[in-house]
C-alpha cells in the first residue's frame, strides 16, 4: 500500500468506528433509526475526533497506537463536553461505557493492523 493512503484510510476507520459507536448505542437503547437522530448522536464525537485529527501528532502517525490514542482522548474529551453542553447532562456510566467502547474500536483496529503488518513483514523475511 502506497504510504500517501494511509492518512486517508486512517481517518475514514476512525470516523468509521465513532459512526458505529454511535450506531450501536442507539440501537442498544432502542431509539430511533433515523438518520438525523443517529447525526445527532456522533456528531459531539465526530467533532472531536477532527479536532484531535487537527493535531500534528495524529497527522505524524496515523496508524500508530499513540496516534491513537491523541485520536481517542479527543473524541471521548470533547465529545463527551460538547454532548454534555447540549443536553445539560452526563451520566457517569455513560462516559465510561464512551471511553472503553471507543478505545476498543479506535486502538483495535490499530493494533490489528500492526499485527498483520508485522507478520506479513515476518513472512517476507
Amino acid at each position: 500500500m502506497s504510504p500517501s493512503r494511509i492518512p486517508a484510510l486512517a481517518l475514514a476507520a476512525d470516523i468509521l468506528a465513532v459512526i458505529v459507536f454511535a450506531a450501536v448505542g442507539r440501537a442498544s437503547h432502542a431509539e430511533s433509526e433515523a438518520l438525523l437522530g443517529l447525526l445527532g448522536t456522533v456528531a459531539p464525537f465526530l467533532v472531536g475526533l477532527l479536532a484531535a485529527w487537527a493535531t500534528p501528532y495524529v497527522r505524524s502517525r496515523p496508524a500508530g497506537l499513540r496516534g491513537g490514542a491523541v485520536a481517542l482522548a479527543g473524541t471521548v474529551v470533547i465529545g463527551l463536553a460538547l454532548r454534555a453542553a447540549f443536553l445539560d447532562r452526563l451520566p457517569l456510566s455513560f462516559a465510561i461505557v464512551t471511553l472503553v467502547t471507543l478505545a476498543v474500536l479506535l486502538l483495535g483496529w490499530r493494533g490489528l493492523s500492526m499485527l498483520v503488518s508485522s507478520r506479513v513483514a515476518h513472512r517476507v523475511r
